[in-house]
């Protein structure tokens, strides 16, 4: 699965992984590509280069979504 970071943070700073069928998916200006991942896991370790707060998306990536 390829999966994607979005630029913009969410309400409480946390930076939302997203796989590349998500119907919430950020447009291409507002998203950071992270390539090909077995796992949202690997996914929000690889985002947290960008930003120090990641969180998956509740709606594709749920497995590594936090409340």
């Amino acid at each position: 699965m390829i999966y994607y970071v979005n630029k913009n943070p969410q309400f409480n700073w946390d930076h939302e992984v997203h796989t590349n069928t998500c119907s919430r998916l950020p447009e291409p200006a507002n998203r950071i590509n992270l390539w090909e991942h077995t796992s949202c896991k690997t996914a929000v370790q690889e985002e947290k280069k960008y930003f120090p707060q990641a969180n998956g998306c509740y709606y594709c990536s749920n497995a590594c979504h936090t409340q």
